[in-house]
């Protein structure tokens, strides 16, 4: 078991493409490298356009994504394209049954 982690991505401007593209490929290059669980990962747009994606890290999987050169090229590559954004900025996160478009891994 790992730790299951929700994270918002904020697509700066002209990078939704970019973004989506990228999060399309993030989780199959943690499993590749034995970062992340073989659990089912979901992503989801927000109206504002934010990426919200869902997935499970392997036991001290951080610690190791941390050392790991190929995981800082693709950190380097959503920092050009995207901000982190914590969820209580993400409007949808306040309603009791938050509402996202679903985006095809």
């Amino acid at each position: 078991m790992g730790d299951m982690v929700i994270v918002a991505y904020r697509p700066k401007p002209g990078q939704d493409e970019a973004l989506l593209a990228l999060t399309r490929e993030h989780v199959a290059i943690l499993r590749r490298l034995g970062l992340a669980t073989d659990r089912p990962c979901l992503a989801m747009r927000s109206r504002s356009g934010v990426i919200v994606e869902v997935f499970e890290w392997r036991d001290g999987a951080l610690a190791i994504a941390h050392q790991t050169p190929e995981i800082h090229q693709m950190w380097d590559r959503y920092a050009a394209v995207c901000d982190y954004a914590p969820l209580s900025e993400v409007p949808e996160s306040a309603d009791l049954f938050a509402p996202f478009q679903p985006i095809d891994l």
